[in-house]
């Protein structure tokens, strides 16, 4: 399986794309800024900064989601119980990829800002650092992509843990590199209506 190499370090990319959107009302997948898709947003973002493959996890229950994931032609999985929470998607993800892989860098759909720069910066730093989770920073705030390293996948799988990924992260958060990014995008969470109005004025105001 193809990988990002960097110094020797591979590193893939996962969207978790399986989940209701519910305050949102409609699928994040598909709404757009600037002519792009937020799936094909962040799926560009974790390509463009080095991560190969890039993995979504949809699920079977939007056909809109699954279609435009093959319209951008990136390889899905599925997610069979996506009421299960995000963690589910991770697992889907970790579970796919085999022991190759350095690191995972998880960018969920909400954060629809987020640019390969920052995803390549992310990846060199979690390189130079060795630690097992790289996280964003802007404005004194963690924002995403998560970039897990493989030392973190047993505990990420571990059916025993309650409260997801964030529980992972808060175990490690003293050994975790944080990285100040410039762009805003690392902590936009466009998950409302209201978020969604917001970011496209903001967008095309800088146009």
């Amino acid at each position: 399986m193809g990988a990002s190499v960097a110094d020797g370090l591979r590193f893939a990319g996962a969207v978790p794309a399986a989940g209701a959107s519910r305050r949102m009302g409609r699928p994040k997948a598909t709404l757009e800024l600037e002519g792009r898709s937020f799936l094909r947003r962040v799926i560009e973002a974790l390509q463009g900064g080095g991560c190969d493959p890039v993995l979504a996890v949809v699920a079977t229950s939007e056909a809109r989601v699954c279609e435009e994931a093959e319209r951008i032609g990136v390889r899905t999985l599925v997610n069979p119980d996506p009421g299960e929470g995000p963690i589910s998607s991770l697992r889907i993800a970790l579970n796919a990829l085999g022991p190759h892989v350095d690191g995972l860098v998880w960018l969920p759909l909400d954060h629809p800002l987020v640019t390969a720069g920052t995803v390549a910066t992310l990846i060199a730093e979690a390189t130079r650092s060795n630690a097992p989770l790289t996280l964003p920073v802007h404005d004194s705030k963690r924002g995403h992509p998560a970039l897990f390293r493989s030392a973190l996948f047993p505990e990420l799988l571990d059916p025993r843990l309650e409260g997801g990924a964030r529980v992972v992260v808060h175990r490690h958060l003293e050994e975790a590199r944080l990285v100040q990014i410039a762009e805003r995008g690392v902590i936009e969470d466009v998950d409302t209506p209201e978020a969604y109005a917001r970011i496209r004025a903001t967008v095309e105001r800088s146009a």
